[in-house]
This record gives C-alpha cells, structure tokens and sequence, in this order.
C-alpha cells in the first residue's frame, strides 16, 4: 500500500495568547473561568477567520495559518487590529453587563491578548482526526511566545512579527509603526519587529467616527454580495482591485506612507478626468467613509460604506452626503448608473467564484437603489 505523504507549503502562521489566563484560572472558579474563556476565543476565532484558517485551540490560544507566499499587509494588519479591538470591547461589555462578584468575573480585566505572525513553510497533517500544523516555522511562532516583547512594551498586549513575515509584507517596518528587536531563543537568534497593541486601542478609544448617518445622506444604495465582509473589503479598498470593477475607473494612485486608513489620498484616473478621494473614516470590515472631489465640479461628496454579514452574503449600503447639496441633483444622474453597472459586474465576479451553496437569494436584482426624495434642506454630512 503506498502512502501519499502531505506536501509541504508556504504561508502565513498566526498565534493568538490570551495572556494572564494562568493566573486567572488559579484564583477564580474553575466553572466561570472556563465560560469566560470560551467567550473570549469565540471572539478571537470570529476576527482572524478569514482570511486566516483555525487550525486548532491551545488552551487560551488560538493556532491559525493562511496559505500564501505574499502577505497583504494591510489586510493582515486590519484582522489583527480589529481582532484585538473585538476582544477588548468583549472584556468591557461583560464586565459592564453581570453583577456577578465572584472571581472569574471580577478579574477579567487581568486578561490581554498578545499575537505571534511568522511566515515560512509548514506541513498540514491529519491525525486522530485533527488537524496539525509541523515544521521548523511552527515551532518557532510557539517559542516566540516566550519571548522579551512584553519587557519592550510594557505591557500584555502586542504584536510580534518576524523579518520573515515583515519581508512577506513588503514595505517599510518603520512606516508600520514597528519597532526593532532580537529574541535570543533556544532555536537560535530571530529578528522580529514589535507593535504595541494598547497604544492602538488607546487611539481607537479616543477616535470620533465621521460617518454618514441614513438620516442625513441624501442618496442610498443597497445590495447583498456574495462572501464576508473580509472577503468583500478588498474589493472596494483596495487599488489593485478597484478597477476590476468599478466602470470608467482606469486606475487608482494611492498616497500612503504606511498603512492605508484615515488621511490616505488616492488620485483616481476616470478617462481623461481625475478624483481626489481622501479616508476620513476606517473601521475594517465595519464601513469605510472617504471624501471626493471630482474636476471640474465644485462639490465634495461624502460617502460612508458599511458592511454586515448575514447568512445569505454580506449587505452593503452605501449613504451619500454632498457639499453643497444643491449640486446633488446633478451628481446622482451622473454617478447613479456608474454605481449600478459597477455592481452588477461585482456581483458577477463574486457569483462566479462563490459555491452555489451560499450564493444570496437577491441574485436576479443585486442591486436596490434608495435615493432620498424629500426636502433635503438643511442636510449635511454629520462628523
């Protein structure tokens, strides 16, 4: 009988710690600590999948991978964040919200969260009817998590990646806000960079969101697209991708010194015109919100994207505000149908690549167009 081996691949390796939960689990009831942690790695497991792939539970870690040699940097930098955020916002809205007062709840704020990313080649095995992840790189993304990050940060919760995973990405480390360090291990010396995860969310803490609310657009439009937010967020962020499907774009040119987020301005080339788009609002996989002035127009459109999963695929909404709205008019009858095309050739590249299994009901009409016909007087866009 011949034994066909698995082969080896390339691709990304995430680790996500709970931290702190050894010493949680000791002073606290074993039976509460238990559903708390359960809780907490439901909401880590809801982040990172996709675009990475769960391979297993460690205890009070999550064990993930993404096959893949090149890394987009922006989407592995936006799962992390956003996964981390969730995880937080999940710590508070449990303490907020029991009145119990015993241990396990009283001391959920012990817990953090930190994440290893390497990337390398690794062999997806079978056993016992799991799933297990071998090689040199595997072992190497666990032994980082008895590495010095925390002594550099001062704190439980970071990100560590290593010269692997930052060469994946491409770019500057510096420009991603990470900082240099040498993790002296017992599988020899490893450069890996360092982010520091509660300065972020002391930042996204502080942030006031610049939305445009459905009270205030003067414009909407609607549509189930097939796939998650995750999946669906590239599509419409990133300028690669953009002009695959969006009608009468040609190309866009992205000004960013780092990651693209609030204040990334893009020169978008439509025939022999131009548009500046700038980010006001950046909450991944959540909604978008971004600032257009097209040439040869004096008006400024605002429009706030927003994404919500749903069994069926992913509702997308789209509200518009415009400066001054006297000039509204006139822009709908010309972006109105762009939109309506540039969604249904969306929608097709999607069906076409989505297993017919999951594929949304709305297939026959994908597009739901809600335009505002009342007095719009007095309307604007509200920060």
């Amino acid at each position: 009988m011949t034994t066909i081996l698995p082969s080896a691949q390339e691709g990304c390796l995430l680790l996500a710690d709970i931290t702190g939960y050894t010493a949680y689990l000791q002073g606290t009831e074993i039976e509460h600590a238990e559903d708390v942690l359960a809780d907490l790695l439901e909401t880590i497991i809801s982040g990172v999948e996709p675009p990475f792939e769960v391979s297993k539970l460690e205890g009070d870690a999550v064990f993930a991978h993404m096959p893949t040699a090149v890394i987009d940097s922006p989407m592995l930098f936006d799962t992390i964040e956003t996964t981390y955020f969730a995880f937080r916002r999940r710590l508070r809205d449990v303490v907020h919200g029991t009145t119990c007062d015993c241990n396990a709840c009283v001391l959920i704020p012990s817990l953090d969260l930190k994440f290893v990313v390497h990337s390398g080649v690794y062999v997806v095995r079978r056993i016992a009817r799991s799933e297990e992840l071998t090689g040199a790189d595997v072992v190497l993304v666990h032994r980082l998590l008895k590495g010095s990050a925390r002594e550099i940060v001062g704190n439980d919760a970071y990100l560590v990646l290593t010269r692997a995973a930052v060469d994946a990405i491409g770019g500057d480390a510096h420009a991603f806000g990470l900082s240099k360090h040498v993790e002296h291990l017992d599988v020899g010396e490893t450069e890996v960079f360092i982010a520091n995860l509660q300065d972020r969310w002391t930042v996204e803490e502080g942030r006031t969101h610049r939305t445009v609310s459905p009270e205030s657009a003067l414009g909407s439009f609607s549509t189930v697209m097939p796939g998650t937010p995750q999946e669906l967020w590239p599509w419409f962020t990133d300028p690669r991708k953009r002009p695959e499907w969006s009608v009468g774009l040609d190309a866009v040119d992205e000004r960013v010194d780092g990651r693209r987020g609030v204040g990334t301005v893009s020169h978008c080339a439509h025939g022999g015109s131009t548009s500046i788009q700038q980010i006001l609002d950046w909450q991944p996989f959540t909604s978008f919100t971004t600032r257009v002035e097209f040439e040869g127009m004096d008006a400024v459109v605002t429009t706030t994207t927003s994404f919500t999963h749903r069994e069926t695929g992913t509702d997308i909404a789209m509200y518009f505000a415009c400066e001054p709205a006297e000039a509204w008019p006139q822009i709908e009858a010309n972006l109105l149908p762009v939109i309506e095309l540039s969604g249904q050739k969306l929608f097709a590249i999607l069906d076409a690549a989505t297993p017919s299994g999951i594929r949304p009901s709305t297939k026959s009409e994908p597009w739901e167009i809600g335009v505002v016909t009342d007095d719009v007087e007095g309307r604007s866009f509200t920060p």
